[in-house]
């Protein structure tokens, strides 16, 4: 699944305009690269039913931090980890949670009341596949009770327009593998194009903002044109494309979904390109000569790339994440850890990103804690706030406050320490790890994610 995006990085990349990638929420449908996600992966840019920044309750009585530390404004909450589809590069834990040890009906329930308290004013509805709960109705019956903006996470499978009706969603978040049936399955592993296609059109026939999401990686990042006109032609509102983040699922198939970087720089020209064709401003525009012309200094991989947006007409927006790993730019964790989004995984653990569960910190469980005191005052989202835990260089970076001295997670996954600076940073002592991580031969197949351990909800 895809996490939200945490937003824009003014970093330079050096490789094409774009955000840096979502800081592995991600959770989210099959979509997952990590946003999520980001975890990315998308917000909607909704601005949800209720409350503000600092919306909710105060925080318990004695906590130090506040009011230095915000209330958060989402929440990701994986309801399942089961899914029909087998993406290579799902960001769920490689450990899935057994379908028998998911959160109720009422601990979700009481799960969103106190997300509202606290300032919560969006919930992003993941998994796994959401749809596979069949209470999913009373969950987003709660989060509109609650007064939450809820966004829909999904691979379209189970989506038709009598269980549409009966979600009263604000926003749909549709993955899709590839711009080709054939492609989309394979990457899937499963037939479900057409359940993608069929479901795009029960959104928008029920007026409800599309986000369109597709994880890239080596086997369609040269796809990026054709994809464009997919988007266009299912109605999307929204277009994201996010380069996979490496968790979960997602890490154990490094090898084979990592891009090449003719391939991430091919990439980042063909949405310039197809921006252009969408602003009416590139000679791919409606009417005019086609996008293959505007595909510049990409090359011929990125002329492919590009071609296919001709003829578009609609006014959607691109959302762009790179992928740090080749451009040496570190992603903010969520916007910062702990600062603007959590994620509660199906059982209950209560993360600051949805992979923070790999990290060697006791995670919290809304079994055992109110959800207010996890934010304010549990370690292990303390652990990694603010600039003080920092060592150097990011202590004395003058992005310290910007990108947070990247990913904790990445951190400890490439060198076993999570106070570590992000060894994707150009002055990390570890960026030597990146490199030989993007080193050598893919392999002939990835390992498919199975099915999450029985029993139902």
């Amino acid at each position: 699944m895809t996490a939200p995006n945490p937003g824009e990085h003014p970093s330079a990349t050096g490789v094409g305009a774009g955000e840096p990638a979502g800081a592995g929420t991600s959770a989210g449908a099959d979509a997952s690269s990590g946003a999520r996600a980001s975890g990315g992966a998308d917000t909607s840019g909704e601005a949800g039913a209720s409350g503000g920044a600092g919306a909710g309750s105060e925080p318990p009585a004695g906590t130090p931090a506040w009011p230095a530390v915000p209330a958060p404004l989402g929440l990701l909450a994986e309801v399942t980890h089961a899914c029909p589809l087998h993406c290579a590069y799902c960001s769920n834990p490689v450990a899935l949670a057994p379908r028998s040890s998911e959160l109720t009906t009422a601990e979700w329930d009481r799960v969103f009341g106190e997300a509202a308290a606290l300032g919560v004013v969006q919930v992003h509805l993941s998994g796994g596949e959401p749809l596979l709960r069949r209470d999913l109705a009373d969950l987003v019956a709660s989060c509109r009770r609650h007064g939450l903006y809820t966004n829909l996470i999904t691979s379209g499978v189970g989506l038709d327009a009598d269980r549409l009706a009966r979600l009263p969603v604000d926003h749909v978040q549709l993955s899709v593998q590839d711009a080709t049936e054939a492609d989309s399955d394979a990457l899937a592993g499963t037939r479900s194009w057409r359940h993608k296609v069929a479901a795009a059109r029960v959104v928008k026939d029920a007026g409800l903002p599309l986000t369109v999401n597709v994880v890239l990686h080596r086997a369609n990042a040269d796809h990026v044109g054709a994809v464009v006109a997919l988007a266009d032609r299912l109605g999307a509102d929204r277009l994201e494309l996010a380069h996979t983040q490496y968790y979960g699922w997602a890490l154990r198939n490094r090898a084979w979904l990592a891009p090449s970087m003719a391939q991430v720089r091919a990439t980042a020209e063909a949405v310039r390109a197809a921006r252009e064709v969408l602003e009416g401003t590139g000679p791919g525009a409606a009417g005019g000569a086609g996008a293959e012309g505007g595909a510049g200094a990409g090359g011929e991989r990125a002329s492919r790339g590009a071609a296919g947006v001709r003829g578009i007409r609609t006014r959607m927006e691109i959302s762009y994440v790179l992928p740090d790993l080749h451009t040496g730019a570190v992603k903010p964790c969520t916007g910062g850890w702990g600062r603007t989004q959590l994620t509660v995984a199906p059982g209950g653990d209560v993360l600051p990103c949805a992979a923070a569960g790999t990290l060697p910190l006791v995670m919290e469980n809304v079994r055992d804690r109110p959800l207010d005191w996890i934010w304010y005052s549990s370690p292990s989202f303390d652990r990694f706030r603010g600039t003080d835990w920092m060592p150097d260089p990011c202590r004395s970076c003058d992005l310290r406050e910007v990108d947070f001295g990247g990913c904790r997670c990445q951190a400890f996954q490439l060198t076993g320490d999570a106070a570590a600076t992000d060894p994707v940073c150009r002055l990390s002592p570890d960026r030597h790890l990146v490199d030989a991580a993007l080193a050598g031969p893919p392999p002939a197949r990835p390992v498919p994610r199975p099915h999450a351990p029985g029993g139902t909800r």
